[in-house]
């Protein structure tokens, strides 16, 4: 561990043993830099996007993690392979049809057993605040009030992200509703996530996103969100690349 994360304040509470790190996508919004290599793969800062994210798993003390695969699932294993150290990696081999992030969760679930899950983005690109993002989700995670805690930044600090937010969220970090069609939401999400197993049920037939199981969660009362300390990147597109790695040099 640098000296840097080992100043860092550990806020206590505890950072799921086991990820699932989503990395099954097409990467369309990202061509031509996806026309020979999966999105994971694309570099930024002289290092693949995954690389980024096994990164910051190793910080949290994340043990073993499940990585979904299809497009290209053959460069993106044998990255793996030859790259991760210090994580147990178990492929969700999604080749013959791509399920989507709950399709991909479902999956999954024999893989993830019965204890919350560390859910993060493989095209994710955060640098941590005073204290690392998944330890802040470690340190806020409430089993008896929540099924999923999701990790968020404000819209106005995301950098490079064209949308309009997705979330509104209670001065008690529960999440109260998506964002309304036409109308901006102050909350951006992540895509880092803590989801417990246990929402993981009643599912549809086929591909489907996440949100399905995000909505029974807001229904319930049950969906929280918390916000992070540090710089979050969409790195959606080949013109975000410079702009992430100028801001990333710069300090």
């Amino acid at each position: 561990m640098s000296e840097a994360l080992a100043l860092r304040p550990d806020p206590g509470g505890t950072v799921p043993r086991t990820a699932m790190v989503m990395a099954a996508g097409l990467g369309k919004r990202m061509r031509p830099l996806t026309a020979t290599r999966p999105k994971p793969l694309v570099e930024v800062g002289g290092k693949a996007l995954i690389d980024h994210v096994f990164d910051r798993l190793r910080a949290g003390g994340v043990e073993r993690a499940v990585v979904n695969v299809h497009y290209l699932a053959d460069a993106l294993e044998a990255h793996l392979a030859a790259r991760v150290r210090g994580i147990d990696v178990i492929v969700s081999d999604e080749r013959a049809r791509l399920m989507e992030t709950g399709g991909g969760l479902v999956q999954a679930r024999h893989l993830l057993g019965d204890d919350p899950v560390l859910v993060v983005n493989s095209d994710n690109l955060w640098v941590d605040g005073p204290v690392d993002a998944t330890r802040l989700l470690g340190s806020r995670w409430d089993d008896g009030a929540m099924d999923a805690l999701l990790l968020l930044v404000p819209l106005a600090r995301a950098n490079s992200h064209k949308g309009q937010g997705d979330f509104h969220m209670a001065a008690d970090g529960r999440i109260t509703g998506r964002r309304e069609p036409g109308r901006a939401a102050p909350f951006v999400f992540t895509g880092v996530q803590i989801i417990h197993p246990r929402l993981i049920a009643d599912w549809p037939e086929g591909p489907f996103s996440t949100m399905l199981f995000w909505e029974r969660a807001i229904a319930a009362g049950r969906l929280y969100g918390i916000v992070h300390q540090g710089l979050w990147f969409d790195v959606g597109t080949p013109e975000a690349i410079p702009r992430a790695e100028a801001m990333l040099a710069g300090g």
